[in-house]
């Protein structure tokens, strides 16, 4: 079985491109956990906001039931 590279240094290297090669991976690797991780962050926030927003809601009530 024949392979392209004679040992582990030169499959990093990938001949001269391993820089851009590896560079191209950890962009891509790092762009799937964004896509994977951001709705879910997207969603703890919309909750914490309507939290507040009901928080703030309930404060105006009261203080509207305490004056009037």
């Amino acid at each position: 079985m024949d392979f392209q590279f004679e040992s582990f240094g030169e499959f990093l290297a990938m001949n001269g491109h391993g820089a851009y090669v590896w560079a191209c991976f950890a962009v891509t690797f790092a762009l799937m956990l964004y896509l994977a991780f951001a709705p879910d962050i997207r969603v703890r926030q919309f909750i914490r906001q309507q939290k507040r927003l009901e928080r703030r809601m309930a404060a105006a009530r009261s203080g509207e039931l305490e004056s009037g």
